[in-house]
């Protein structure tokens, strides 16, 4: 894909940003670290051209810091699943505070937020202390955020433990939204004040990119990512109030900024974070404008990326994980933006292969289904279900044949393979005898061990990594796992006729 965005440039941006508002502070600023730190998938997406590790390349250019990750217990307790990843948020953190440190960044503690002796949390924690980790807790505070006396009272921030740290810059990162980042924030400064520290705040969120338009289609894109949290993009009404400027910043941010201001003031017992912030706006420390190459492009992905967002949310509803007030708002976010499902290229194609298998009568047992990847360039690759293959597969074949230089016709798996393995399914007791998506990616890399022209194609499933998928259906277990491990973004048209089609007897 055309690079739209200039990640060197942007890093350069916003590194220089960072240390400018450290230096308004005494050598110490606590920087609230919103959206994914590692692998933003969201920003690749609508910026092409934004290099995944895009945030652990502008930690490494600050140098001097310390990162504490934070969970929350209760989204321990009750399961919650980083659906990226499809792990609950205790393996999740487990995952990346691994992956953190494996790009040489310091932990210096792991805090457990708003515990009320949730049993599940108690486990976690003793799980990362025999991992060797330096683990915290901080209890729920009755009032919190509102209450200004129980906050700054003994059994308030005085009662949650002082992580103590050396760096000038300490970054509060967690497993998503929700981590009580800012409220670690907050107490962090709070000791810091009895230890004569004037330490400041400030807060880096990637979006809603502040200085374009309320509804340009990336900030838009924002709302379709956080709609199942309710975030709605606005006008900083504090910006353009003190600087007669608009500002884009988003519902909660502004609906906590005299709040917080109170509860800085409270600590500080001086103005001077208030005279540095006089909007939500202004805590931001946020230069992905700066980054941006060519707008026509990033608009055209960040359309796309509602409509993702749209057919997943209608997904995970349709499965029972999601509430219909979240698709009730995508579904307005779509219509405010003039977006129908058709738009999005990669559905047409899909479509029109299961259109062929239902020409063909190529579909299990009157079952059919069609799948399409787009390749670099806008260039796309579609298959249907077969008596050999599932649509995934035979739309991952394609694909591998493209970027492998294989003439379409030549066969990457002989019938005599697949038929093998398909009586290999047989006797463990599979009711449907096609290949999925993980079984077939199987297959051609055991086959490879035996026929070196596979090799070059088993070396080119690495490139089918962050590329787009749409299906015409809901992927069942083995498909859906073969897509995981792929690494493809994919969406469906959620039809929901297919359940029993890929079960065991």
């Amino acid at each position: 894909m055309k690079p739209a965005f200039d990640t060197q440039k942007y890093l350069a941006a916003q590194t220089a940003k960072i240390k400018e508002r450290l230096s308004k502070f005494d050598n110490k600023l606590y920087l609230e670290f919103g959206g994914k730190l590692l692998y933003d998938g969201h920003a690749q997406r609508v910026l092409p051209g934004y290099e995944p590790d895009a945030k652990v390349q502008l930690l490494k250019k600050l140098k001097q810091l310390e990162i504490i990750y934070c969970i929350s217990a209760k989204d321990i307790q009750r399961g919650r699943i980083r659906h990226d990843f499809g792990l609950t948020y205790d393996l999740q953190a487990l995952k990346e505070i691994g992956e953190i440190r494996a790009k040489s960044l310091k932990i210096s503690a792991v805090v457990i937020t708003r515990f009320e002796n949730e049993h599940l949390a108690l486990r976690f924690k003793k799980l990362l202390e025999n991992s060797g980790n330096k683990v915290y807790v901080h209890t729920e505070i009755k009032g919190y955020p509102h209450d200004l006396k129980k906050i700054l009272e003994k059994k308030g921030f005085g009662k949650q433990p002082f992580v103590h740290t050396t760096a000038p810059l300490i970054v509060i990162t967690g497993a998503g939204g929700g981590s009580g980042k800012m409220a670690v924030c907050m107490s962090q400064i709070f000791h810091e004040q009895s230890h004569k520290v004037n330490a400041g705040y400030a807060k880096f969120e990637t979006f809603p990119i502040w200085n374009l338009p309320l509804n340009h289609p990336v900030n838009v894109a924002y709302e379709a990512a956080t709609a199942d949290l309710g975030d709605v993009n606005l006008v900083d009404p504090f910006h353009l109030r003190q600087y007669g400027t608009i500002a884009i910043n988003y519902n909660r941010d502004i609906e906590n900024f005299q709040i917080l201001k109170k509860i800085m003031k409270a600590i500080t017992k001086k103005d001077n974070f208030v005279n540095h912030y006089n909007s939500p706006t202004d805590m931001g420390v946020n230069m992905a404008k700066e980054g941006i190459v060519n707008d026509k492009l990033i608009q055209k992905n960040s359309r796309e990326e509602i409509i993702r967002r749209f057919l997943r949310y209608q997904q995970e509803y349709l499965l029972g994980v999601e509430s219909k007030a979240t698709v009730d708002y995508i579904t307005k976010i779509m219509a405010k933006s003039k977006l129908k499902i058709e738009d999005y290229a990669l559905v047409k194609e899909a479509r029109k292969a299961k259109q062929r298998a239902i020409l063909l009568k190529e579909g299990n047992e009157g079952i059919f289904c069609g799948a399409a990847i787009e390749l670099a360039e806008g260039k796309m690759v579609h298959g249907n279900n077969s008596a050999m293959f599932h649509a995934e597969s035979a739309a991952i074949i394609k694909a591998l044949k493209l970027i492998s230089g294989i003439p379409e016709k030549q066969k990457l798996l002989s019938d005599k393979v697949v038929h093998q393995m398909q009586e290999y399914k047989k006797q463990l007791g599979y009711s449907a005898m096609s290949l999925n998506a993980e079984e077939t990616i199987t297959l051609l890399g055991i086959i490879a061990l035996f026929e070196p022209r596979l090799q070059k194609v088993v070396n080119n499933l690495g490139k089918l990594k962050n590329l787009n998928m749409h299906i015409t259906h809901i992927p069942q277990q083995g498909d859906e796992e073969g897509l995981k491990k792929l690494k493809l973004n994919v969406t469906t048209d959620s039809e929901m006729g297919l359940l029993p089609y890929y079960t065991k007897v």
